[in-house]
């Protein structure tokens, strides 16, 4: 008997120190970004493009107070609530004692300061594609914003999905860094690659996702539905949007559809933030939309 116990307990601390290891957060070298300056010009552009305000700013936030990153946004899911944190400039509840290496290591890796996972939530499977350049710049330009004294709020979210250590699990099984559209494509439709499957994050809400969450690569950009809410998102592949590369171009830039109709809910958000880019930008995104295999 004595011998069975020690055997089950070995084989209890082998499979502990197994998944210890396999789940361990994987974080960028030290000198990942060695000798890059940020530029906080370049990184407002980078800020619009990626849409942080549109997460991160206080619920009914307008005007100025959008630039206020005080968090408390709540984005409901299968697997509970979350709520977006505060990543103001302040020291004590928001970014302000971080380094540009911190904010690089939570975008393209997906691993706080303090070593622990985050929940893919937040899009680090999408901005794990974007230039440390730019994240640099990002960074300096997200200093430069009024720091809020406001206390991120915990997520609504319970057993077992709050284990975060179990997210090197889900990193593993899909946190897939290529990029989804390949093949032969024009400067302007790489810089649209760029822009929508790693800054803007086009996918996170209109690819479908597994029973995990994980988004159907398979599926790139064929909506699906709005979790915790009614309706869809809806699908942007050439299969169901047939507008033309200016249509495109002209909802990015004043959310009015060819029909006439105009974009609502988060979405509305998201023309707003296109609207701040160079018009070369948005003509980019349509181009690389326009380049999306249809999916159904």
């Amino acid at each position: 008997m004595r011998r069975l116990v020690t055997f089950f307990a070995t084989v209890a601390a082998v499979g502990m120190a197994a998944f210890w290891f396999v789940t361990r957060p994987d974080t960028l070298p030290r000198d990942a970004l060695a000798g890059l300056v940020g530029d906080e010009a370049r990184g407002e552009r980078i800020f619009w493009a990626g849409g942080c305000a549109s997460c991160h700013m206080a619920p009914g936030s307008e005007g100025a107070r959008v630039l206020e990153l005080a968090g408390g946004q709540k984005f409901p899911s299968p697997f509970g609530t979350f709520i977006a944190p505060n990543i103001s400039p302040d020291p004590v509840h928001g970014i302000g004692g971080w380094s540009a290496h911190d904010l690089a290591n939570a975008m393209t890796r997906g691993v706080s300061p303090a070593g622990q996972h985050y929940f893919p939530v937040f899009p680090y499977t999408s901005f794990a594609r974007a230039r440390f350049q730019d994240i640099v710049d990002l960074y300096a330009f997200l200093l430069t914003l009024p720091a809020v004294e406001t206390p991120s709020l915990p997520h609504d979210v319970g057993f077992p999905f709050d284990i975060r250590r179990a997210i090197g699990v889900w990193k593993r099984l899909f946190f897939n860094k290529n990029w989804v559209v390949s093949g032969d494509l024009s400067p302007t439709e790489t810089r649209g690659r760029y822009l929508s499957e790693a800054l803007a994050h086009c996918g996170e809400c209109h690819t479908p996702r597994n029973i995990l969450g994980a988004m159907e690569r398979d599926r790139w950009l064929a909506g699906g539905p709005i979790p915790g809410g009614k309706g869809n998102f809806p699908n942007i592949t050439p299969a169901k949007l047939d507008w033309s590369e200016a249509d495109i171009v002209e909802y990015l830039t004043s959310g009015f559809t060819p029909d006439y109709d105009s974009a609502g809910g988060h979405m509305a958000l998201v023309v707003d933030n296109m609207a701040h880019l160079p018009p070369e930008d948005r003509t980019a995104i349509a181009a690389y939309l326009k380049k999306v295999p249809p999916a159904e």
